[in-house]
């Protein structure tokens, strides 16, 4: 009995030779309990040496295998072959980004849009020494963000988002979840600090909210109700402005 197969075809493009990307078909064995990214591994093993992407972990935490699978923003080490079979897949980078070499993708823009929002604690003071440098948190207070923390900065979000590929000053999805995220935490005075690009019009205000960042979410961060409340949070926030100036009631 033969050994079943499946069919893959893989971008392929190095930006010092080729002035556009091309698909390459690769027929690699099936197996039922394979992920894409197992037979990506043994394209690269066994067949093309070349073929060049990005991996760590392959228990969908590192958020680096992130491609277009089908057209749908995936992490590879959690897609399996069985889905598919016994029909072609196709595999390119993520959408939306410059491609370095084949599926791996230049994330330096990325990783400074997460950085402008100053996703960590911000204080006013320092703890007390009876505090011991700790910041303690109820349950309720950790709810509050938990749900927002989940972002492993796998950049499907952004590959999915109907503006940041047209609008490239968006600032998207996963900043803009994470602001919210620390802006949510009990521990945090940093919400004015972010407040000027977060609520600028590349900010929450260019969100569409179609969605479609929270339906690729592998961690259920769900960016699009983040940045909806954020909205919500800057409007009262503009209105409590407009009507009590003097200050908080």
């Amino acid at each position: 009995m033969s050994e079943q197969t499946i069919a893959l075809r893989i971008t392929r493009f190095n930006p010092q030779e080729d002035t556009e990307p091309t698909l390459q078909k690769f027929e690699v064995p099936y197996h039922d309990d394979w992920v894409v990214l197992d037979a990506l591994n043994h394209v690269k093993e066994q067949m093309d040496g070349t073929l060049s992407y990005r991996w760590s972990c392959r228990m969908g935490v590192c958020g680096s295998c992130g491609m277009m699978v089908n057209g749908i923003p995936k992490l590879t080490c959690a897609t399996f072959l069985r889905d598919y079979y016994p029909h072609e897949i196709r595999i390119e980078p993520l959408a939306n980004f410059s491609v370095v070499r084949d599926l791996v993708i230049e994330l330096d823009d990325f990783v400074g849009r997460i950085q402008a929002v100053k996703p960590w604690l911000i204080r006013e003071e320092e703890p007390s020494i009876d505090q011991q440098g700790e910041y303690l948190q109820t349950p309720e207070e950790l709810k509050e963000y938990k749900q927002f923390s989940n972002c492993i900065n796998c950049a499907l979000c952004y590959s999915a988002c109907p503006v940041f590929g047209p609008d490239s000053e968006f600032l998207g999805p996963a900043a803009l979840a994470l602001a919210h995220r620390y802006n949510m935490d009990s521990r945090d005075h940093g919400e004015d600090q972010r407040k000027e690009v977060v609520g600028s019009e590349e900010g929450i205000w260019n969100c569409t909210f179609v969605g479609e960042c929270s339906t690729v979410c592998p961690k259920e961060v769900d960016p699009a109700a983040a940045i909806q409340r954020t909205k919500v949070a800057t409007t009262s926030a503009w209105f409590k402005s407009v009507l009590m100036p003097w200050g908080k009631p």
